[in-house]
């Protein structure tokens, strides 16, 4: 039944990771908010699927991430505690690689800049404190003991059920086929109806460039594998006993996690060459050469994690040109707002990156530190 020109004050267009906290912290300021989303709650064919997902106070990517990754973790809490689901679980955290590579000396200086608690480790004595590691012994580690993950599917589904308790209307396998600024708002066509509202906040993902074809050169989707191995030792990949981890060495960079809601150790690789896609037209199911490459790793730095293959997973992510998010209210539109580009990073940050977006609506800007990741960055002056 189609339905016709529903007005709102607000329509989120993806309904994943950060349109879900979107819509949530818009509905909590008091809007009335329409979340519209392709796929189903949560799904499987983006990039907040897959049981886990890191946080960690240490940022590599740059010290300014730090003070975003401390506001992500206490709305966690919060979203825990309105919602009554176990999201956040902490473990620890293990930045490695050689003492003169980049991961460990950005990743130093991001908790040293900050004065975020730490300490740094030789691989010899990560490997004793949680034996589940065999990393080189001359490896260089910062172990930050607040950092963990959090459950991505169970994160989407509260998000929205907080939505729902304050009176937002969510929409799935609604797919989104044009829209344009009106006079005094927006106006949205799917395949089911037209809505009208003041604002549209986009979080499609690696779909984002559909509605904004300006940012397709900033904005690239790129196939991931996630792989889940049985260990030989699942004492030492629990989550009281095995920190998250990034990686980076001899034998690949990657990162992981314990052993949480699905049997194995979890496990992702950054390819080695570039695997830009279509997210419509890539191929879904794992091959046999990236679970070897998987495997590789695993039996290098974790072979008592190493057992036998217990699940596979793709997930598309989308790399901006500069690694860094891409936020805020479009400088061409007078009523559109975005999210996008997280470059494989920023499910960590949801819970935060949804409070931005209800700033930039409500307010016309944020108070959190986003310089970094304007959108503006990408547009003359």
């Amino acid at each position: 039944m189609t339905v016709s020109r529903e007005q709102y004050d607000a329509i989120v267009v993806g309904v994943g990771g950060m349109g879900s906290a979107a819509v949530y912290r818009l509905a909590k300021r008091g809007l009335d908010v329409l979340g519209i989303e392709r796929f189903d709650i949560p799904h499987a064919r983006g990039s907040s699927h897959g049981s886990t997902r890191i946080v960690r106070l240490t940022q590599p990517e740059d010290p300014s991430y730090v003070p975003l990754a401390r506001a992500t973790f206490e709305n966690w809490r919060d979203l825990e505690r309105e919602t009554g689901r176990d999201l956040l679980t902490t473990t620890g955290s293990i930045h490695a690689s050689p003492a003169n590579a980049d991961l460990f000396t950005d990743a130093r200086r991001s908790v040293e800049t900050h004065d975020v608690d730490h300490e740094v480790l030789t691989g010899a004595e990560v490997n004793e404190r949680f034996p589940g590691y065999d990393i080189p012994a001359d490896h260089r580690a910062v172990y930050q003991p607040d950092g963990g993950f959090v459950d991505c599917e169970q994160a989407v589904i509260a998000h929205v059920e907080a939505a729902h308790a304050e009176g937002a209307t969510v929409r799935a396998r609604e797919r989104v086929l044009d829209w344009h600024e009106t006079g005094d708002g927006v106006r949205v066509k799917t395949d089911k109806g037209r809505y009208e509202a003041d604002d549209v906040v986009v979080t499609a993902g690696a779909w984002a460039s559909d509605f904004f074809p300006e940012l397709a050169a900033e904005l690239t989707p790129c196939r991931r594998i996630m792989a889940w191995l049985q260990p030989h030792e699942p004492e030492q990949f629990r989550p009281e006993t095995f920190p998250v981890f990034s990686l980076a060495g001899e034998h690949g960079d990657g990162y992981g996690f314990p052993i949480h809601d699905v049997p194995g150790f979890k496990f992702g690789r950054e390819p080695s060459l570039p695997n830009a896609v279509d997210p419509d037209e890539m191929p879904q199911e794992p091959t046999t050469i990236e679970e070897e490459r998987h495997r590789e790793s695993a039996d290098a730095y974790f072979p008592d994690g190493a057992g036998p293959t217990m699940r596979l997973r793709t997930c598309v992510i989308t790399e901006s040109s500069d690694g860094h998010f891409v936020l805020g209210s479009h400088p061409h539109y007078d009523s559109a707002h975005i999210a996008a580009g997280f470059t494989g990073h920023g499910f960590k940050f949801t819970a935060v990156v949804g409070e931005i977006l209800a700033d930039f609506v409500t307010d016309g800007d944020t108070d959190h530190a986003v310089d970094l990741h304007r959108i503006g960055r990408f547009f003359d002056s």
